[in-house]
C-alpha cells in the first residue's frame, strides 16, 4: 500500500467507499495534522450509513494487492488499526439496532460476526485486544441469542482449547477478555430478558471457567510453595486466574437467581472462602518473598473475592446467609477490620510521619481495603434484619422461608450482643479517630481536606464515613444494648479538663451521630453551657480539632433539642468560630462553621429577631471567607450558608445588601462554565430580592441583564440558568412597586422573552404564566399593548387543550385575570376590544368545542358510548365555563355578541345546548366561589329578557337554591351570603413589611365581584327586575312562574330571600 495521505484532496463526500481510500482516510484521521484529522473525520462521518463500511474496519477477503479489511491487517500502523476498531465499536452503538437510521444490514452483520471471536482470541497488542473485546460485546447484547444462537458454545470451545497445556498461550487471556465483557454487559442490562440470556447459559459457563480458575491457582500456588524453572508460565497463570475470578464473581451473581440452591456455585462459595483465607499470608506478612508486582496481582485476586462476597451479601441477602459458612466468613471479615482497628488512628497530635499510614501509596494498604469492604459487609447484614429491601415481585413459599430463616440466623447467630459491643467499641475508640495522614493534610491542604470530610455521599469508598454509618445503623436497632455505655464514656470525656482530643473528638462524632437517640438521655443544654462554651474558647495546641467537631455536633443537634433560650449561645458560639483573628480558627474550622451554620439558620424554630445582635459580625465573617477560600464548590457551599440567612432574616438583611451583592459579580466572573456556581448566585439574588420587598428595586435594573442572558432565545446558558433566572425574574416582578411609580422600562422589554417560554417543559410554562400574570398585576397596559396582546393569545389558544389539568387551571387563571384586566382599564370597550381577539385567536372557538363535544357525550348512554375528543369534563370543563363567566359577568351583551359570532347557528340554538350544559354542570363544582361566579352571570343573563333564559327560570331557582344554601349555612345574618366582603371600616395594615405583589393581588381579590356583589340582594334584585320587565307579577306567574315545580319552588321560598 503505497499511497502517500496527501494524495486524497477531494471533498470527503466525494470520495467513494473503497479499500485504498479507507485506509488513508483513517491514516490522515489517526496524523497529527490538524486538517488531515479535520478531513479525515468528516469523510468517516459521512461514511457511517454506507453499506460495507463497517465489514470493511473488521473483516478482512483473500484479494490480493488491495486493502480489504484494515483492523485485521497486522502490517498496517497501530494508529489505523485502533481508530479502525474505535469506529467500529462507536457505529455498533448507533447503527446496530435494526430501528436506526441507517442500520447496518444483514449481510454486513453476518461478515462481521464471522471473524469476530477469531480476531479476538489471536490479537497480540493487548489496547487492540480491550477494544476488540468491547466490541464483540456490544454486538452479543442485541444478537445473542436470537441473530448469534452459537455464540457461547463457540466461545467454550475456545477456552476449552486454549487451557490445555500445549495450546497457544495468548488465546486464552484473550478469550477470558472476550468472554469478561460479554458478561459485564449481559450483566448491565436492565432489561429481564437480557438477563435471562445471561442466566440460560450461567451453569455451563460456571462449570468451564470453574475448572480453568482452578487450575491456574493451582498452578501458581505450587510455583510459590516449591518454586521451578517456568517463572513466566506461573505469572501467566496468576493474570489468568484473576481474569477468571472477574468473571466468575458476576456470573454468580447476575446469572443465578437463588445462587444458595445450586450445588456447583456453593462449591465455589466454599472455593472462594477458602482461597481468600489461603491468599491473605501472601501479603500479610511482612516477610512475604513476593516481588512487589506479583504481590499486586494477589491482593487483586483478594479484592475481586471480596467483591465477591459484598456483591452477593448486597444482592441476595437470603441467599448470602444460607450459602455455606457465611457467618463465619462474615465474622473473618470483621476479625479483619477488628485487626486493622489496631493500627488506624493517631494516638497523639504530634508525631505524625509521612508514610506510616499509607499516605503515600497510590492504593490504601491491602488490609484498609479489605477492612473497608468489611465494614460494607456488616452493614450489609444490618440492613438485610432491619432494612430488607422490599419488591413488587411474586414470592414463592419457599423463597419467603429462606428469607425468614436467614435473617434469624443473623440476629441470633451473628449480631449478638457481645459482637454489637465490640463493633461500638472499636467504631468510636478506632475508626472515629483521625489519623496522621488526617492531620497532615489538615495542616498542608485544608481546603482539599474539608471539602473531602464533608462529601457523605462517597462513604461506600472511605474507612471513617463508613464506620459512621455502620454506627448509626447499630445505634438505631440496638439503642438498648449501647446507649447506657456510649453515655457513659461521654460523661468521663465532656469535661474542659479532659485534653485527652482525639478520643474527645470519636466520642463527640458518635455523640452527634446518635442525637435523635440520645434525644431523652443527654441535657445537651447543659452540655453547651458547661462544656461547648469554655472547650470553644481553650487556647491549646489541637483544640482546633475540638472546635471543628463543635461545629458539627450543635448543626446535629440544632434540629433536635436545643431550647430556645440557648440559640443565642449557639450564635455567640459560631460567631467565635468564624473569627479569624483567633489563631486556632484556621480554615478547615471557619468553613466547618460556615457550611453548619446553614443547618442552624435552616432550623425550623429559627427567630431571626433573636439573630439580630449576631447577624453583622456573621453575615461580614462569612463574606471575608467567600473572597478567602479558593475551591469552587467551597464557596458555593458557603454562598449558600449566605443565602438561608438571607432568606431566614427576610427584611432585617436590608443594611447588609449592597455588602452581599457587591460579593457576587467577581464570583460570577470566577465561575466560568461552573454552572452550579451561577446557579447559586441567581438563587441567592431571588432570596436578597425577596427579603427586601419594595427596598430591593435599587439593584432591580443591574439583575436584568443577567435575566435576559438566561431567557433570550438561543443562550447557551439557558439549558443550565432558566430556571433559577425565572425564580428571579419572578422575584423582582414581585418586588417592583406599583403605580404611580413608573415599571422601570428594561423590566417590561423583558415581556418579549416571556412567549417563547409557553413552547418549553411544564414547569416552565407553570412559570412563565405566573411571571405573565405578575406583570399583569403591575402593568396591565403593557400586557395588553396591541404589540403584545395578539401574540399572547395565540400562544394560549395553542396550548388549550394540550395541557394537564393542573396546568389547564392556570391558564384559566389567567385568562381571568386578562379579562378583569382589560375591563379595569377601558370598561366595557375594552373588554369588546379583548373579546374580539380571542374570537380570532380561536381560543373562545376551542372553549365552545371542548364544551359543545361534552354536551353531545351527555345526550348519548348506553355501554357502547364513545367519548369525542375533543370534549372536555370536570375541573377542565370548570375552567372553560369560568372563563366564559367572567366575559358575562363584566357584559352579558358582549359574551352574547361572541357566541353569536362563533357559533355560526342562530344564538338560541347556540345558548339552548350551551345553558343545558351550564346548568347542569354547577352542580359538579367543588370550589364555592366558582359556583357564586357562575350563579352571577347566569342571573345576569336575566337583563336580556329574553325567553332562551326566562325558559330556564326553574334551573335558574335550582341554582339559587343550591347555591344560597350553601353559602348561607351557619350564618346568623341570612342577608349575605359568606363569600361577600364589605369595606372593612379600618384599611388592612401588615405588622410588617410586604411584598407589593401581595398588596397587588390582595387588591385583585377584594375587587372581585364574587367577594364585592352580595349574592341574596343581587338574586332578589334581578328576579324583581325580571318580573317587571315581563308585565308585572301576575304575567310573570302566568307565563314563567307556573312552569316551576312546586317543591323548587317551595325549597327556594323557605330561604326568604323573597
Amino acid at each position: 500500500m503505497n499511497v502517500e495521505c496527501s494524495a486524497i484532496e477531494v471533498p470527503g463526500e466525494a470520495n467513494p467507499l473503497t479499500d485504498g481510500i479507507l485506509y488513508h482516510i483513517l491514516r490522515s484521521a489517526s496524523s497529527t495534522d490538524p486538517t488531515q484529522i479535520q478531513t479525515g473525520a468528516k469523510q468517516l462521518q459521512a461514511w457511517e450509513k454506507t453499506a460495507r463500511y463497517y465489514p470493511l474496519l473488521q473483516v478482512r477477503r483473500d484479494l490480493p494487492s488491495t486493502l480489504q479489511a484494515v483492523f485485521l491487517d497486522k502490517s498496517l500502523p497501530y494508529e489505523v488499526r485502533y481508530l479502525a476498531i474505535i469506529q467500529l465499536k462507536n457505529g455498533i452503538d448507533k447503527y446496530w439496532r435494526k430501528t436506526a437510521s441507517g442500520a447496518v444490514n444483514k449481510e454486513d452483520k453476518a461478515q462481521i460476526r464471522s471473524r469476530l471471536l477469531e480476531s479476538a482470541v489471536n490479537e497480540a497488542d493487548a489496547r487492540l485486544a480491550l477494544q476488540n473485546a468491547l466490541v464483540v460485546a456490544k454486538i452479543v447484547r442485541f444478537e445473542y441469542p436470537a441473530d448469534w444462537p452459537h455464540l457461547f458454545h463457540q466461545l467454550l470451545q475456545i477456552l476449552r482449547a486454549a487451557a490445555e497445556p500445549h495450546a497457544f498461550r495468548l488465546q486464552l487471556p484473550r478469550a477470558l477478555l472476550v468472554l469478561l465483557y460479554i458478561v459485564k454487559e449481559l450483566s448491565t442490562g436492565r432489561l429481564l430478558r437480557t438477563r435471562q440470556n445471561l442466566q440460560s447459559i450461567a451453569p455451563e459457563i460456571l462449570n468451564v471457567l470453574g475448572d480453568i480458575y482452578v487450575n491456574k491457582v493451582q498452578t501458581w500456588q505450587a510455583f510459590f510453595r516449591q518454586g521451578g524453572d517456568d517463572e513466566g508460565g506461573a505469572l501467566e497463570s496468576i493474570e489468568n486466574s484473576l481474569l477468571s475470578i472477574k468473571i466468575l464473581r458476576r456470573l454468580i451473581i447476575t446469572g443465578y437467581d437463588f445462587p444458595s440452591r445450586d450445588t456447583h456455585v456453593q462449591k465455589f462459595w466454599t472455593l472462594s472462602r477458602n482461597h481468600f483465607g489461603e491468599f491473605l499470608p501472601y501479603v500479610m506478612d511482612e516477610g512475604s518473598p513476593l516481588a512487589p508486582p506479583v504481590r499486586k496481582l494477589v491482593e487483586k485476586h483478594l479484592m475481586q473475592l471480596s467483591k465477591f462476597h459484598l456483591a452477593m451479601a448486597a444482592n441476595h441477602p437470603a441467599n448470602f446467609v444460607l450459602l455455606p459458612n457465611s457467618l463465619d466468613l462474615v465474622r473473618a471479615y470483621w476479625g479483619l477490620v477488628a485487626q486493622l482497628g489496631e493500627g488506624w488512628g493517631s494516638k497523639t497530635l504530634h508525631g505524625a510521619k509521612i508514610g506510616t499510614d499509607g499516605d503515600q501509596e497510590d492504593d490504601a494498604p491491602i488490609l484498609e481495603r479489605l477492612g473497608l469492604k468489611g465494614l460494607l459487609l456488616m452493614r450489609a447484614c444490618v440492613k438485610m434484619v432491619f432494612y430488607p429491601a422490599q419488591t413488587f415481585r411474586y414470592k414463592q413459599q419457599q423463597e419467603k422461608d429462606e428469607k425468614n430463616h436467614a435473617t434469624q440466623m443473623v440476629k441470633t447467630d451473628l449480631l449478638t450482643d457481645d459482637l454489637v459491643r465490640e463493633m461500638i467499641s472499636a467504631l468510636v475508640t478506632r475508626f472515629f479517630v483521625f489519623r496522621p495522614s488526617d492531620l497532615r493534610m489538615w495542616e498542608e491542604e485544608p481546603d482539599e481536606w474539608e471539602k473531602m470530610e464533608e462529601g457523605a455521599e462517597d462513604w461506600e469508598f472511605a474507612i471513617r464515613p463508613c464506620a459512621e454509618k455502620l454506627f448509626l445503623d447499630l445505634a438505631k436497632n440496638f439503642r438498648d444494648l449501647i446507649l447506657q455505655p456510649l453515655l457513659q464514656v461521654f460523661q468521663t470525656v465532656a469535661t474542659p479538663d479532659n485534653e485527652d482530643i482525639l478520643f474527645k473528638d470519636s466520642v463527640y462524632t458518635a455523640i452527634g451521630l446518635a442525637a435523635d437517640m440520645l434525644l431523652d438521655h443527654l441535657d445537651f443544654d447543659s452540655f453547651i453551657t458547661n462544656t461547648l462554651v469554655a472547650e470553644a474558647q481553650k487556647q491549646k495546641p489541637g483544640y482546633n480539632i475540638i472546635r471543628r467537631r463543635i461545629a458539627i455536633i450543635i448543626a446535629q443537634w440544632i434540629t433536635v433539642k436545643i431550647a430556645k433560650e440557648k440559640k443565642p449561645i449557639v450564635y455567640q458560639i459560631y460567631q467565635h468560630l468564624l473569627d479569624n483573628s483567633d489563631p486556632l480558627n484556621d480554615q478547615v474550622v471557619r468553613v466547618t462553621a460556615a457550611r453548619k451554620f446553614k443547618d442552624v439558620a435552616d432550623e425550623w424554630e429559627f427567630n431571626a429577631d433573636n439573630f439580630l445582635p449576631y447577624a453583622p459580625v456573621i453575615v461580614d465573617r462569612l463574606m471575608a471567607l467567600v473572597q478567602e477560600v479558593e475551591l469552587q464548590e467551597t464557596k458555593m457551599a458557603l454562598l449558600n450558608t449566605i443565602s438561608s440567612i438571607v432568606e431566614r432574616m427576610e427584611h432585617h438583611i436590608t443594611p447588609y445588601a449592597n455588602s452581599i451583592i457587591s460579593l457576587l459579580p467577581p464570583l460570577w466572573e470566577q465561575s466560568g462554565e461552573e454552572h452550579l456556581m451561577k446557579q447559586a448566585i441567581l438563587t441567592i439574588l431571588a432570596r436578597l430580592t425577596n427579603a427586601m420587598k419594595a427596598d430591593s428595586r435599587a439593584f432591580h435594573t443591574s439583575f436584568l441583564p443577567i435575566i435576559q442572558s438566561a431567557i433570550e432565545p438561543g443562550s447557551e446558558t439557558q439549558v443550565y440558568l432558566l430556571e433559577d433566572a425565572l425564580d428571579l425574574w419572578s422575584s423582582i416582578l414581585a418586588q417592583t412597586p406599583s403605580a404611580p411609580e413608573p415599571t422601570p422600562p428594561d423590566l417590561l422589554n423583558l415581556l418579549q422573552y416571556l412567549l417563547p417560554l409557553f413552547s418549553m417543559d411544564n414547569e416552565t410554562l407553570r412559570k412563565a404564566i405566573e411571571i405573565t400574570e405578575a406583570y399583569l398585576l403591575l402593568a396591565p397596559a403593557a400586557v395588553l399593548a396591541d404589540s403584545f396582546r395578539p401574540e399572547l393569545l395565540r400562544s394560549l389558544t395553542e396550548l388549550l387543550g394540550t395541557l394537564k389539568v393542573e396546568a389547564s387551571g392556570t391558564v384559566s387563571h389567567l385568562m381571568q385575570t386578562i379579562i378583569r384586566g382589560a375591563e379595569g382599564l377601558g370598561g366595557e370597550q375594552a373588554l369588546r376590544v379583548l373579546v374580539g381577539d380571542l374570537i380570532s385567536s380561536g381560543f373562545l372557538a376551542k372553549i365552545l368545542e371542548g364544551l359543545h363535544a361534552a354536551w353531545s357525550f351527555h345526550q348519548s348512554h348506553g355501554p357502547y358510548q364513545e367519548k369525542p375528543h375533543r370534549a372536555v369534563d370536570g375541573v377542565v370543563q370548570t375552567d372553560y365555563f369560568t372563563v366564559l363567566a367572567r366575559i358575562g359577568l363584566a357584559s352579558p351583551p358582549v359574551l352574547l355578541e361572541a357566541l353569536s359570532s362563533i357559533g355560526g347557528a342562530e344564538l338560541k340554538k347556540t345558548l339552548d345546548w350551551l345553558l343545558e350544559e351550564w346548568f347542569g354542570h354547577i352542580e359538579n363544582i367543588g370550589d364555592p366561589p366558582n359556583k357564586k361566579l357562575m350563579t352571577l352571570v347566569l342571573t345576569r343573563l336575566l337583563e336580556t329578557g329574553a325567553p332562551w333564559i326566562l325558559g330556564k327560570l326553574q334551573n335558574l331557582i335550582v341554582v339559587w337554591t343550591d347555591v344560597l344554601g350553601e353559602l348561607l349555612d351557619g350564618m346568623d345574618d341570612k342577608s349575605s351570603s359568606c363569600l361577600y366582603w364589605p369595606d372593612e371600616p379600618q384599611p388592612y395594615r401588615p405588622n410588617e413589611p410586604e411584598a407589593p405583589e401581595d398588596m397587588r393581588k390582595r387588591e385583585l381579590i377584594y375587587s372581585d365581584p364574587v367577594h364585592r356583589l352580595n349574592l341574596v340582594s343581587f338574586v332578589r334584585e334581578h328576579l324583581q327586575q325580571a318580573i317587571q320587565n315581563t308585565g308585572g307579577e301576575q304575567q310573570f306567574q302566568e307565563e314563567w312562574l307556573s312552569r316551576v315545580d312546586k317543591d323548587v319552588l317551595k325549597g327556594f321560598g323557605d330561604l326568604g330571600i323573597v
